[in-house]
């Protein structure tokens, strides 16, 4: 495998991201930042693929630009068993991948499993789309994508 990430040309940003993750055991390639992510992915460095649902999506909004894979489908969030498959059909896995959720939580999870797949370039995308709770149980007043300015869209 290492062979596979000698031939990809790795940004620094990532790089020392990688190099963190290995040594605090990370089962996955760390994480970045929402702006960060943003940077990476309009420079071609990393594709952005989104994990939320598809629901979540359509009512919440989302990056333009950017794949998805739903890590859970439907509003009960039930774990999709083809996830590291659809995310096959899309990348390649030697392609550095940021993935976002809604918190940052999911895409943890996401990023464990696409590891395990042979993904070793999966990166988390800290806070999500829509950030923590606050402590009025609010999104996305205090960090998260769209609390960064960052592009998104709504149907």
């Amino acid at each position: 495998m290492s062979a596979v990430l000698n031939e990809v040309f790795l940004h620094p940003v990532l790089e020392e991201t990688r190099r963190l993750a290995h040594r605090t055991g990370l089962a996955y390639a760390g994480g970045v930042l929402p702006p960060q992510a943003w940077a990476l992915a309009q420079s071609g460095h990393a594709t952005l693929v989104d994990v939320r649902s598809a629901e979540e999506r359509k009512f919440v909004g989302l990056v333009p630009g950017s794949l998805h894979v739903a890590w859970a489908t439907g509003t009960a969030l039930t774990r999709n068993p083809r996830f590291t498959r659809e995310l096959e059909a899309k990348v390649r896995k030697d392609q550095p991948l940021l993935l976002l959720c809604r918190s940052g939580k999911r895409s943890v999870l996401a990023a464990e499993a696409a590891a395990k797949a042979g993904f070793a370039l999966a990166f988390n995308v800290l806070e999500g789309f829509e950030g923590d709770l606050d402590a009025g149980q609010q999104r996305g007043r205090a960090d998260g994508w769209r609390f960064h300015g960052l592009p998104w869209v709504q149907d």
